[in-house]
């Protein structure tokens, strides 16, 4: 066998073990929380399941709990018949009017444990980031301009003019917060700036940028465009990040300059080199006479010229490998918490607001959820955790909201129960159960859909290519 063949093969297998520990792994938390407060306040679990739908494979413990996992894997459940009739959605025997009521205390305890064992777990791997480290770019760990475009065309196919070039923002300029909410590292910018939701009295979209230049501070006001296939906003800015010599090829025009592997890029003539478009724009305007080249070697200042190459037809290919720095950052679990309950908020409270851009197409289901799981795994394990973490933070969220079938949606029927000093009729629950469960599938699956298509999208190859990843 090939040994690039067995690499590849070792490299799936490997990211399908880590996609079964940690995605597998988040969901078999979630309801070893409520199984085991269940137990531990001698409420009746007749069901273990890690999965929906017909049964895979399972047995029965001396407990008497049937312990399965289902063909779906859309989730898991603790078939618990004393808190919630879930006979039509689990097939679960049982009946709840067999059995001795359960407390309301109880009721709360049980449902709550589960989201409460995702965020234990979260914490947990997020310590371990705090101590090994997350890999991060300097272009992934900057909120500084490297590049603005000229121009960026619509999700119509419009070519228009780059929001940013016409709000004035400058290649050097350090964005600091959007809309009043301040933004750290570029995909936190990203972010807030996707999920933003402000718009003119007109309807036009805009976001107010706080932006950093020359040492002062200033409030510009861009006007983004949806664009890109994924239709969100953008404006036509590139992260800042630098740019380091890893190799020069023989006899190349780098060669000739007397670049060495580990020079950086500081500048050309009087241009900043903070990306690989201006590096690559500089020189192809200005070929045809002699280039200022400004470098760092070894710690110290170094300018060579380069002569004027009037005949080369690709004059911005020097025979270069270009990379940027990468690093371990070391973030607090409380500050990892942070990020991921503000990201998730964020994006919840973008899909509730009508003037927010973003639909529920926008999310992931558990194809795209695997495929991050999958690339990140072949990435960097600390990835995989990183983004653990994530999904373990929104699946503690996620299923306390007050909505039928998750836990929220018990506790909420429960609260109501007390309330009214008698518990809802059975069969409203089960109906209203099964009407969600329903519902919930089917939002599954549509989002799964375009999960799909993007997969489909970024493996298919393309005449064209963008020269750059514009925001």
């Amino acid at each position: 066998m090939p040994a690039d063949l067995l690499n590849a093969l070792f490299s799936n297998l490997w990211a399908v073990f880590l996609i079964v520990l940690f995605f597998g792994g988040s969901i078999f938390v979630h309801e070893l929380g409520h199984f085991l407060a269940a137990r531990r306040r001698g409420v009746h679990v007749s069901r273990f399941s890690i999965g929906f739908g017909p049964k895979m494979f399972g047995w029965r413990g001396k407990d008497g709990v049937e312990y399965r996992v289902s063909w779906l894997p859309l989730g898991g459940y603790v078939a618990l018949p004393q808190l919630a009739d879930m006979a039509a959605v689990e097939g679960n025997d049982d009946r709840a009017e067999d059995l001795p009521p359960v407390s309301y205390s109880t009721r709360m305890l049980v449902f709550v444990m589960g989201a409460t064992f995702n965020l234990i777990f979260a914490f947990l791997l997020a310590t371990i980031i705090w101590l090994v480290g997350q890999p991060t770019t300097s272009d992934q760990a900057t909120t500084q301009i490297g590049y603005v475009v000229d121009e960026i065309e619509t999700s119509t196919g419009e070519t228009v003019p780059s929001p940013a070039r016409q709000a004035g923002l400058e290649v050097g300029d350090t964005i600091r917060a959007i809309d009043g909410s301040k933004v750290d590292d570029w995909q936190e910018l990203l972010q807030t700036l996707v999920t933003s939701a402000g718009r003119t009295d007109a309807g036009r979209r805009y976001n107010v940028f706080t932006v950093e230049r020359d040492g002062q501070s200033r409030e510009v006001t861009v006007f983004p465009q949806i664009a890109g296939d994924e239709e969100i906003r953008k404006v036509g800015i590139i992260a800042a990040y630098e740019l380091i010599v890893a190799g020069v090829a023989e006899g190349s025009a780098g060669a000739a300059l007397g670049l060495q592997v580990g020079d950086r890029f500081i500048a050309m003539d009087d241009t900043r080199i903070l990306n690989i478009q201006t590096y690559a724009d500089h020189l192809a305007a200005h070929h045809d006479r002699p280039i200022a080249v400004h470098l760092e070697r070894d710690g110290q200042p170094l300018t060579l010229t380069m002569a004027a190459r009037p005949e080369v037809e690709q004059p911005a290919d020097l025979g270069l490998q270009l990379t940027t720095d990468s690093k371990l950052v070391y973030p607090t679990p409380f500050a990892q918490f942070s990020d991921h309950v503000r990201m998730t908020f964020r994006t919840l409270g973008s899909l509730i607001n009508p003037q927010s851009d973003i639909g529920i197409s926008k999310l992931s289901g558990p194809v795209g959820i695997i495929r991050v799981f999958h690339m990140a795994a072949q990435a960097d394990i600390r990835l995989v955790l990183w983004f653990t973490i994530l999904v373990n933070i929104n699946l503690a969220i996620f299923n306390l909201l007050p909505i039928p079938v998750l836990d929220g949606g018990h506790m909420l029927f429960a609260t109501i129960g007390k309330l009214r000093g008698r518990a809802l009729p059975t069969n409203f629950i089960m109906t209203t159960q099964s009407v969600f469960m329903m519902m919930l599938l089917s939002m599954i699956l549509y989002v799964s859909f375009f999960d799909v298509r993007r997969i489909v999208r970024d493996v298919t190859p393309t005449t064209t290519e963008d020269p750059a990843d514009t925001k």
